[in-house]
C-alpha cells in the first residue's frame, strides 16, 4: 500500500462507518442482513426448480445418481427446505417493515412451497405448450430441443411461471427476485404478477417490458422491444393493486417497438400489432393497426426504392 493510501485509508473508513449512524430512516443503513431473504439462495432455487421441469436438460453439478429418480427426490428436498426458509425470512422481514402481524409464519412457508411443489405438474404442461408455440412458429428453431436449450423468451416464461404461483400466495419479495433473475439473463422483464396464457412466444424478447396487472390469453406472440404497460404514475402507490396494464386477448401478434399502455386498454382477439406503435385504446377484435405515413429518406444522388403492394391485399387501420 502506497504512503498516500496509508495515511488516509482510516479517516475514509471512518467516514464510512459514520454515515451508517445517520439519524434518519435510511432503507440503505439497515444491516440485518440475516433477516432478509438471500438473493443468492433465491437464484440457487430457481435454477433447481428447472432442473426438476427440464430433467433431462439442465446438467447437475451437485449430486451424483444413476437413477434419475433418486436424482429429483434430493433436488426436489433440497428446494422445498431452502424454499421454506427464504419465504418464512421474507414473511417475516415483511411483517417486520411494514409494522403488520403475520401469524403462523413457519406453517405459511410450508403451505407455500408445499403448494408451489404440487404445481409443477401443471406448471409443466403450460411451459410444452411454450415450448410448442416457439417450435412452430419460428422457422429458424432446428429442433424443441434446441428452443429449450438457448431460447431466452422460453427461460424468462419458464421463471415466470413458477414466480406466479409465489406471487398468487402473496409470498413478498421472492417472486420479484426470480424475475430480475430471469430480466438480468434474458432483458425481459415480466412481472411476476402478469396472468398469461398457454402457447406463449417471445421472439427474439430483448426489451420486452410486461406489466403487473396485464392479462395475455392464449396463442399470443410477442416481438422484442413491446412495452405492456401503465399510463402515468403521477399517483403512485395510490394505484397499488389496481388494473393499469392492458389485456391481450387470444391470437394477438404484437411487433417489435409497439407500446400497448392503460388498465382499461383491450386488445381484442385475433389482432395484429404492428412495430413502433403506442397505443392508450382499446382495439376490436380483428383489427390490424399500423403506423401511417413512415417516411423513407434517401441521400439526393440515391434513386428511392420502388413502392411494394401488400400481395395479401390486407386493410390496415392506421393510428393517426
Amino acid at each position: 500500500m502506497g504512503e498516500l493510501m496509508t495515511s488516509q485509508i482510516q479517516g475514509v473508513v471512518d467516514s464510512i462507518l459514520a454515515d451508517y449512524t445517520y439519524e434518519g430512516n435510511r432503507e440503505v443503513d439497515k444491516l440485518d442482513i440475516f433477516n432478509k431473504p438471500s438473493k443468492k439462495t433465491v437464484v440457487s432455487i430457481v435454477d433447481k426448480l428447472l432442473r426438476i421441469i427440464f430433467p433431462g436438460y439442465v446438467k447437475d453439478k451437485t449430486y451424483r445418481f444413476y437413477d434419475i429418480g433418486n436424482n429429483l427426490t434430493v433436488v426436489i428436498e433440497d428446494v422445498a427446505y431452502n424454499l421454506t426458509k427464504q419465504i418464512a425470512i421474507a414473511l417475516r422481514y415483511k411483517g417486520m417493515t411494514q409494522n403488520v402481524e403475520i401469524d403462523h409464519v413457519e406453517d405459511r412457508a410450508e403451505q407455500a412451497t408445499l403448494t408451489l411443489l404440487k404445481t409443477i405438474p401443471k406448471i409443466r404442461e403450460y411451459i410444452e405448450t411454450d415450448i410448442d408455440a416457439i417450435f412452430e412458429g419460428d422457422p429458424a428453431a432446428e429442433s424443441k430441443a434446441e428452443v429449450i436449450f438457448s431460447y431466452p423468451g422460453l427461460f424468462a416464461i419458464s421463471i415466470h411461471r413458477i414466480a406466479h404461483i409465489l406471487y398468487k400466495m402473496q409470498i413478498p419479495i421472492i417472486p420479484r427476485v426470480m424475475a430480475e433473475y430471469a430480466h438480468s439473463k434474458t432483458g425481459i422483464e415480466i412481472n411476476p404478477g402478469a396472468e398469461i396464457g398457454k402457447y406463449f412466444f417471445i421472439d427474439h424478447g430483448t426489451g420486452i417490458v410486461v406489466g403487473e396487472t396485464t392479462i395475455i390469453g392464449e396463442h399470443v406472440k410477442l416481438y422484442q422491444g413491446v412495452t405492456l404497460g401503465a399510463l402515468s404514475l403521477k399517483d403512485g402507490r395510490k394505484l397499488q393493486h389496481k388494473k393499469r396494464h392492458p389485456t391481450i386477448e387470444d391470437n394477438v401478434t404484437i411487433y417489435s417497438g409497439a407500446s400497448i399502455m392503460g388498465g382499461d386498454t383491450v386488445i381484442g382477439k385475433g389482432s395484429v400489432i404492428g412495430g413502433n406503435v403506442f397505443i392508450t385504446k382499446s382495439v376490436a377484435p380483428g383489427t390490424k393497426v399500423s403506423v401511417k405515413n413512415q417516411e423513407l429518406r434517401f441521400d439526393a444522388d440515391k434513386k428511392a426504392v420502388e413502392p411494394v403492394a401488400d400481395e395479401n391485399d390486407e386493410t390496415w387501420f392506421y393510428i393517426i
